[in-house]
């Protein structure tokens, strides 16, 4: 409906008059103009007519101002004063109060309008008019106005979605919180699913079930076909419910249908055709399909990457480490949760001429780009120790490598290089976070020293050599494991340093109680490897 044809709608009209004689006339020529009349003969009766009466509310009030329980101004201020009846126009008239000041006190105490009886109907009718229009144009522009706030939300919401859980709730409560009404959607998620989600208003829960694949292509039958865009539809009772049995949408449905690229299945909201009853209405809800439509495409590209960068970073990790005599070693590894960035973190473990090299390091960064790299360094990392380099030359031919190939990347990378049969640790560590060597004389300590990070051009200083007697354990972990944003990186390393001083000696047990303590609700990847030397 347009905004004109809306301003000619029929009014509902409170008339509050003590004089019978002028609540039949006043009321005669409402009801001729096609209004309807409510009518009160007293302040507090039109009051009540207003707070207790059945029913919406008048859409404007008629008050004589001399009335025999209060004055036409009071009803007025009384009206303007309740949250519930504020917007409420008033037309005051009066026979005997028609003096320039007894019209400004009644503007100033609520009117929006003021005649002088006698009345003549046409001007009348027409001050009905005139306020009714300038009331409804009001109305009209606080109503968008709340729509538009709820809109951006709503907006906001479906971009902030991390799932198709969150989606769904935010695509539909939206369509329910900018119309004021029970909201549907119907979309393909990220991970291929046909959902169909609802909810009653824009308090209630969202409910989400699975749907029959062939139903977006039903709907987008509607009004895209194979186009791009948004289009709104209005589909029958009986055609909606034969498509969604179980949707709790009464009456015909308004449709809308996005896609943003072609080939791509649309997302689809849908809420009762009556909800739309304006040009505005109708945009609010293309809008709002259009982004969720870009919301859920940006989700479901993120999601594909994602999973290519995880496929990519694992497939850079060892499936198993070394075995090798007089050194037991165990590792872990855990992703970062399903929603957070890919990152660069890795370990290894190398037989060479020298002996057992164990590494662990985490490109600098979270990206496609860090797991990248990461498998870079990797491989040349065990390229190089295959060759019998010693720790520090290692780092230094990273270094060249790094600068060469991957300018600006940083990363950060602690070798161990163990010769059991000597029972000593060669130490190099380019920024990483220390490993822990535990032995029964000193108990666990971290070892402190070390040099810059790999990627900023400097050379590396030659490793620590550390004693490892029989007994001897090494942890080495990422600092997913240890950091924590809220706290002391010196303080968590505390603690991390005295759980393992009190936990178990066995490693497998160890990793267990270290990943329980420390590695829940993490957003960043986490690898430790631990060995004990026999």
């Amino acid at each position: 409906m347009t905004d004109s044809a809306q301003e000619r709608l029929p009014a509902t009209v409170l008339v509050v008059d003590d004089n019978e004689t002028n609540r039949y006339v006043l009321t005669s020529w409402l009801q001729r103009a096609g209004h309807s009349v409510i009518s009160a003969s007293t302040g507090e009766q039109g009051l009540d007519r207003l707070h207790n009466g059945p029913g919406v509310l008048p859409d404007i009030a008629i008050i004589d101002v001399r009335l025999p329980d209060m004055s036409g101004f009071e009803v007025s201020e009384r009206v303007k004063n309740s949250p519930r009846t504020a917007h409420l126009p008033i037309i005051q008239i009066s026979a005997a109060a028609i003096t320039p000041d007894d019209h400004a006190e009644g503007l100033r105490r609520g009117a929006d309008a003021y005649l002088d009886q006698p009345i003549d109907p046409g001007e009348l009718l027409a001050t009905v008019s005139a306020t009714l229009r300038y009331a409804r144009a009001r109305q009209r522009a606080e109503k968008l106005a709340h729509r538009l706030i709820a809109l951006n939300q709503a907006t906001l919401d479906v971009y902030s979605a991390v799932g198709f859980h969150s989606f769904a709730s935010a695509a539909t409560g939206g369509a329910a919180a900018v119309l004021d009404s029970p909201a549907s959607a119907v979309f393909l998620s990220p991970q291929t699913q046909a959902v169909h989600s609802m909810t009653d208003d824009a308090r209630s829960a969202v409910r989400i079930h699975p749907a029959h694949p062939s139903l977006l292509k039903q709907l987008a039958a509607h009004s895209l076909s194979q186009d791009t865009g948004v289009a709104i539809v209005r589909v029958p009772q009986g055609q909606w419910q034969g498509m969604l049995p179980g949707d709790h949408l009464c009456g015909d449905v308004a449709l809308a249908v996005a896609r943003t690229k072609r080939g791509r299945p649309p997302v689809c909201l849908a809420v009762p055709a009556t909800a739309l009853q304006s040009a505005d209405d109708e945009q609010l809800l293309q809008q709002l399909a259009n982004a969720s439509a870009l919301a859920l495409e940006a989700l479901r590209t993120y999601n594909e990457e994602h999973a290519l960068g995880l496929a990519l970073q694992r497939s850079f990790l060892p499936k198993e480490l070394p075995t090798v005599p007089g050194v037991q070693l165990a590792f872990r590894y855990l992703p970062a949760s399903e929603h957070a960035e890919i990152g660069g973190d890795f370990y290894e473990a190398v037989r060479t001429v020298n002996g057992l090299l164990l590494a662990i390091g985490d490109v600098v960064g979270h990206s496609v780009t860090a797991a990248t790299v990461m498998g870079e360094v990797r491989h040349a990392l065990r390229a190089y120790a295959v060759e019998g380099h010693a720790p520090h030359h290692i780092l230094d031919r990273l270094e060249t490598l790094l600068g060469q190939s991957q300018p600006g990347i940083t990363v950060t990378l602690c070798l161990v290089l163990v010769e059991p049969d000597e029972r000593r640790l060669h130490i190099a560590n380019a920024g990483h976070i220390p490993p822990l060597v535990i032995d029964s004389e000193k108990g666990p300590r971290f070892h402190e020293p070390h040099g810059p990070l790999i990627g900023l051009g400097l050379r590396h200083p030659p490793p620590t050599v550390v004693e490892a007697p029989p007994g001897t354990r090494l942890l080495m972990v990422t600092d997913g494991l240890v950091e924590v944003r809220t706290a002391h990186l010196d303080a968590t390393l505390a603690e991390f340093r005295d759980a393992v001083a009190d936990g178990p000696t066995a490693l497998e047990e160890m990793c267990d109680l270290l990943l329980a303590r420390f590695g829940q609700n993490k957003d960043d990847d986490i690898a430790l490897i631990t060995a004990l030397f026999t």
